[in-house]
């Protein structure tokens, strides 16, 4: 028997603890360079691309068309959970984190370089659309493979807490994100839509090299480990096992977002674009309000990840989702009415506390969900179908409810808060998960 006195004992603990850090770092720290990727498109699909790449279309419907390539990627993200899933649960997590992060890195790089429509006519928006469909692709086999390499190495009573590097992560991308577009406003307007947006695009190079050399350096997760050799043996294409054995834990995980995803992912893009164009709002003091409550997340996102440890995930999760629902009906008015101060208040609310409140137990409890052998693709499936609806359909819909003749922005608040208290009463149904023995769900 070991006490805390034995040397061994000790060393093996303090080498358990070391490897979940690296861990954690690795999961956050990919995550960074992957949502850097994908969201930095997001930002020039509000203030870029329907200029560069629609030019000649009117200018609410450029705006659609713009924000119908976003959705493009949201819609692929399932695809790539599926396929980066099923050899995520036969081979491991570690060697398809390294491919979402290459895949997405090429893919971003390519966008940045891409020529504009007055260079090489429509061909500019096809690839564009096809270039936004490998980073869909790459995000949506990312996500699950990072959560669960974080969740898996932990120990049952800090699962929550571990499994938020993701979210951190992606946090972190969002903020990086503003940050690259933030640092170009000194350009005037022609040498922004020229080559300024190009430069955040052309850096993830450098950041992608950093993420495989930090990737390459950790180990696989233990319990995908353990079963690997089951998975192997069990026949059944995963999605098609996850399907037939859990269908009510893969839909209710798949409504478990779609209201806070639709509410964060409409404040971040659609809302952008709405301000700027209908009251004349300077893009930077937009960008900054979302940079204030973005770097809140960092701090409050691990904060509700461990209160979810100790008390549940539903409790934190189902506060969120309807304090999220009411509290649509005060974004609109309060970003648009031009102060500085009501922006800052808007996001921070938005994004610092209930967007933060609402993703940081997301990837404990739908890891809690399925087991090892399917994990990665009901996780995966889960996660980006919500997604697809909440993030993609979300702001291409909403942008639809503000053309002229449109029902207007109280039809997309209603929207938002219906799809909240579906995602309310999902985690209420799913019960209390935070004890579940992974090697055994």
């Amino acid at each position: 028997m070991t006490t805390i006195d034995d040397p061994a004992a000790l060393a093996a603990v303090g080498a358990r603890s070391s490897l979940r850090r690296r861990v954690f770092i690795a999961s956050a720290v990919g995550s960074v360079i992957e949502y850097y990727d994908f969201l930095i498109y997001a930002t020039a699909a509000s203030l870029v691309f329907p200029k560069v790449f629609f030019p000649n279309t009117d200018g609410a419907l450029g705006v659609i068309a713009s924000f119908g390539t976003l959705a493009v990627g949201y819609l692929a993200r399932p695809l790539g959970g599926v396929l980066f899933g099923h050899l995520g649960d036969r081979l491991g997590r570690k060697s398809m984190l390294l491919w979402t992060l290459g895949l997405m890195g090429a893919s971003t790089l390519l966008i940045g370089l891409l020529p504009s429509h007055a260079q090489i006519g429509l061909l500019a928006p096809v690839l564009l659309v096809a270039l936004r469909l490998l980073q869909g692709v790459a995000v949506g086999g990312e996500w699950g493979g990072a959560a669960l390499m974080a969740v898996e190495h932990a120990d049952t009573k800090r699962r929550g807490l571990l499994g938020s590097a993701t979210q951190i992560g992606m946090s972190a991308g969002l903020l990086l994100s503003f940050a690259a577009f933030a640092a170009l406003g000194a350009l005037d307007q022609d040498d922004f839509l020229a080559w300024g947006w190009r430069l955040p695009f052309i850096a993830t190079v450098v950041m992608v090299a950093l993420g495989v050399y930090i990737r390459i350096g950790i180990e696989e997760s233990p319990v995908a480990e353990d079963a690997k050799l089951a998975a192997n043996a069990d026949r059944r294409i995963p999605l098609v096992a996850v399907l037939r054995d859990r269908p009510r834990q893969v839909l209710l995980g798949t409504f478990l977002y779609v209201g806070p995803f639709m509410a964060y992912t409409v404040a971040t893009t659609m809302l952008v674009a709405y301000a700027s164009k209908e009251y004349g709002i300077e893009r930077q003091s937009l960008l900054n309000g979302m940079m204030i409550g973005t770097a809140g997340m960092l701090i409050t996102i691990p904060a509700f990840a461990m209160l979810s440890d100790r008390i549940g995930r539903r409790p934190v999760y189902i506060t969120s989702a309807l304090l999220t629902a009411a509290w649509v009906f005060v974004l609109f008015p309060l970003v648009t009415s031009g102060s500085f101060a009501l922006i800052v208040l808007a996001y921070f609310v938005s994004m610092t506390l209930l967007n933060a409140s609402a993703n940081s137990p997301v990837p404990a409890l739908l890891a809690e969900l399925f087991p090892t052998s399917t994990r990665y693709t009901g996780v995966s499936v889960c996660y980006q179908i919500g997604g697809m609806i909440g993030g993609g359909l979300g702001p291409l819909i909403a942008t639809t409810f503000i053309v002229p003749g449109g029902p207007g922005v109280g039809a997309v608040s209603a929207m938002i808060a219906a799809l909240c208290v579906i995602s309310a009463l999902c985690a209420h149904l799913l019960g209390d998960t935070r004890r579940v023995d992974l090697r055994d769900a």
